[in-house]
C-alpha cells in the first residue's frame, strides 16, 4: 500500500512544487532569528490549505487527515545571525541569513501538506505538519513544542535536512545515533588585577584559562573512549582591556558533543575538574555552568529501513552511511516516547550549486532541492505510517 500510496502522494506533491518554490524565494528573502519569525509563521500560515495552532510562539501545528494517530513531519522557521553573500536574486538584505537550509524545508513541508490535503481521505494516516522555532537557538523551540504537540499524541515524527557533503540524489537514513547531543559551557576564572610589569602582585586569569582550554583538548583524549565521537569546542575567548593590565576575570564558552549519554556526562565532570584544577594552580577560582543542549539524535531502525525501500520510488537513493557530531534539537522530542527517523537530503553535484558548509555565508540550496526534501519528507511520512499507524 505504501508504494501505492507514494505514487499518488508525489504526483500531487509534483503539482505544488511551483508554488513551493515561489514560497521558498520569499522565505529566504526574509528570514527572522531565534524566537522572532513573526513574518515567517504568517507567510506559511497564508500558504497552508487550511487552519493550524500556534504553539511556542510563533511555532505553528497542521493538522492534515482524518482523526486518529498521526504522524509528524517538523520544519525549522529560524534563520542564523549571518549576512548573506550570495549572488542571488532573492538574496536576504541585512545580518539575518537562511544559511541551513530552514527556508527549503518550509517550503517542502507546505507542498507536502498541501498535496496531503488535496488527497483528502486516501491519506494512510494523518499528517501533523509542524513548523518549529528556534532550532538554532536557546531555549530550543523543540524543547517548547513538546507540549503543545504532545497533546496530538503523534505516532512517530520525522524530519528532513539538507546537507551539502551528501551527493545530489542521495538520503543518508541511517538507523541508531545519527547526531551528537550538545552541551554549552562558560567557564569563568577569577583572579587578581594587577598591572602587567609586576604580574607577581596579581594572579592572571588569562594564564590559567589558556591552561584550561589546552587541557581540556588533551584530557577529551584522555577521558572518553577513542572509538565514541566526542568533540569540545571553544568557540569564545574574552579578558582583558589593555595590553598592560592583568585583569580580574577571563572567561570561555564552549560546547561538548557526544554520541553516549555517559560520554556527554563524562564531558561535563571533565570540564568542571580541569577548570577548577587548572585555575587553582594558577592561584585563581574558576567556575562552570552548563546550559544542558540537545540529547543524541537516534533514528528508529523500523522506520529508516521502510523509507530506504521507499527511495527509489521517490528517484532517489540511498546515501552511503553517514552520521555526524552535528546536533540539533529535533532530538528533544524523543522525550515524547515516539519513534523519531531524520533523513539527510544531498545537495553535492546538483546542477549550479557551489559546494559550501552548512552555516556559511555563501551556501546557496538550489530551488530544486524543494521538490528533494519534499519528496523525502513524504517517504518518512509514508514510512512511518506503514509501519507505526495500525
Amino acid at each position: 500500500m505504501s508504494a501505492e500510496a507514494l505514487t499518488r502522494l508525489l504526483a500531487a506533491i509534483e503539482r505544488e512544487l511551483p508554488r513551493a518554490v515561489e514560497l521558498r524565494h520569499r522565505l529566504h528573502a526574509h528570514p527572522e532569528l531565534a524566537h522572532a519569525e513573526h513574518e515567517t509563521s504568517a507567510t506559511v500560515i497564508a500558504a497552508l490549505p487550511g487552519g493550524c495552532e500556534r504553539a511556542a510562539g510563533t511555532g505553528l501545528i497542521a493538522r492534515v487527515g482524518t482523526e486518529g494517530p498521526a504522524v509528524a513531519v517538523r520544519a525549522e522557521l529560524d534563520g542564523l545571525p549571518i549576512s548573506e553573500r550570495t549572488d542571488s536574486p532573492f538574496r536576504a538584505r541585512g545580518a539575518t541569513m537562511h544559511a541551513c537550509g530552514h527556508d527549503v524545508h518550509m517550503a517542502a513541508l507546505v507542498a507536502l501538506a498541501r498535496a496531503a490535503h488535496a488527497l483528502g481521505e486516501s491519506l494512510p494516516a494523518p499528517l501533523l505538519a509542524v513548523f518549529q522555532p528556534s532550532e538554532e537557538a536557546y531555549p530550543s523551540g523543540a524543547e517548547q513544542l513538546l507540549g503543545a504537540l504532545g497533546a496530538h499524541a503523534p505516532a512517530a515524527i520525522v524530519a528532513a535536512h539538507v546537507h551539502p557533503e551528501l551527493p545530489w540524489g542521495t538520503v543518508a537514513l541511517d538507523p541508531g545515533t545519527v547526531n551528537a547531543s550538545c552541551d554549552i559551557v562558560e567557564i569563568t576564572v577569577a583572579g587578581e588585577p594587577s598591572h602587567g610589569a609586576y604580574p607577581h602582585r596579581g594572579r592572571d586569569p588569562i594564564l590559567a584559562l589558556a591552561g584550561i582550554v589546552l587541557a581540556l583538548h588533551a584530557q577529551i583524549g584522555r577521558r572518553i573512549d577513542p572509538t565514541h565521537p566526542a568533540t569540545l569546542t571553544v568557540g569564545v575567548l574574552e579578558g582583558g582591556s589593555a595590553e598592560n593590565v592583568i585583569p580580574a576575570h577571563a572567561r570561555a564558552r564552549g560546547a561538548l558533543r557526544a554520541y553516549r549519554p555517559e560520554d556527554r556526562l563524562a564531558l561535563r565532570v571533565m570540564v568542571e575538574e580541569v577548570a577548577r584544577g587548572i585555575a587553582s594552580a594558577h592561584g585563581c577560582r574558576g567556575t562552570v555552568e552548563l546550559t544542558p543542549g540537545e540529547p543524541a539524535l537516534v533514528n528508529d531502525p523500523t522506520v529508516v529501513s521502510r523509507a530506504r525501500e521507499l527511495l527509489s520510488g521517490a528517484g532517489l537513493s540511498p546515501a552511503p552511511e553517514w552520521r555526524s557530531s552535528g546536533s540539533d534539537d529535533f532530538a528533544f522530542f524523543s522525550a515524547l516516547d515516539v519513534p523519531l527517523a531524520m533523513g539527510f537530503v544531498g545537495l553535492d553535484g546538483a546542477d549550479g550549486f557551489t559546494p559550501r558548509p552548512l552555516h556559511h555565508p555563501e551556501l546557496l540550496v538550489p530551488d530544486e532541492a524543494v521538490g528533494a526534501v519534499a519528496r523525502t519528507q513524504a517517504v518518512l511520512y509514508l514510512a512511518a505510517a506503514s509501519v507505526l499507524v495500525r
